[in-house]
């Protein structure tokens, strides 16, 4: 999909270090002028990335491999079932990040709406995403978690939203470096199976909340 201000591809599953070489690339671009704000749209195949603020405590205790990234938060899971996004926008000045991710976790909170699952951010300092806050079904739950990094105004890295995805995948390391939290996905709140193609059209419907 092609917008006036946005570009958004569809690559399908991407193995994470071959999309960040591609995210890289198009962050050149982007910086440079020479393509317009662009949004890949993706799942990667299962894997354990750690952001600059992961501690060691937080790694996997079976030894499973960890790709290092440049980006902010601590340590996710990524793989099927997970739409991740990663928007390359070009932030107008001044630069205010923490407005950028406002409104990443705004679009988050829209989408997961569509599906008839009540998300908001959290209620505690620090902690980014789109949540399903605490109720009878237990603690607060994480659905939608961001990492981003902005170098030369321009974002890289994003989001990534829980459509189906096997969530025994965050038992093997503290999801974001949260002991007090769990995580959840839009097909664990329905009842029902939400599959990314679902899930897809929608998020992209929302990304120009991102501008």
């Amino acid at each position: 999909m092609t917008t006036s201000t946005l570009t958004v591809l569809r690559p399908g599953l991407v193995d994470y270090r071959e999309a960040w070489d591609e995210q890289r690339r198009l962050h050149d671009a982007v910086v440079d002028g020479t393509r317009p704000d662009t949004v890949l749209l993706l799942e990667h195949p299962s894997v354990l990335t750690a952001g600059k603020r992961t501690e060691p405590a937080d790694l996997p205790l079976d030894g499973t491999p960890v790709v290092d990234v440049d980006r902010g938060g601590k340590i996710t899971w990524h793989g099927p079932g997970q739409l991740v996004g990663y928007p390359i926008l070009r932030l107008p000045d001044p630069i205010d990040v923490v407005a950028y991710v406002r409104r990443t976790e705004e679009m988050l909170i829209e989408v997961c709406a569509e599906f008839g699952v009540t998300a908001a951010r959290s209620d505690i300092k620090g902690r980014s995403g789109a949540w399903v806050l605490a109720d009878e079904r237990g603690p607060d739950r994480k659905i939608a978690a961001i990492g981003i990094r902005v170098a030369r105004g321009v974002t890289q890295h994003g989001f990534a939203i829980n459509a189906n995805c096997d969530l025994a995948n965050f038992d093997r390391f503290t999801p974001c470096g949260i002991r007090d939290a769990g995580v959840t996905s839009l097909s664990a709140e329905l009842g029902r199976d939400v599959t990314v193609a679902e899930v897809l059209p929608v998020v992209e419907k929302h990304l120009t909340t991102l501008l």
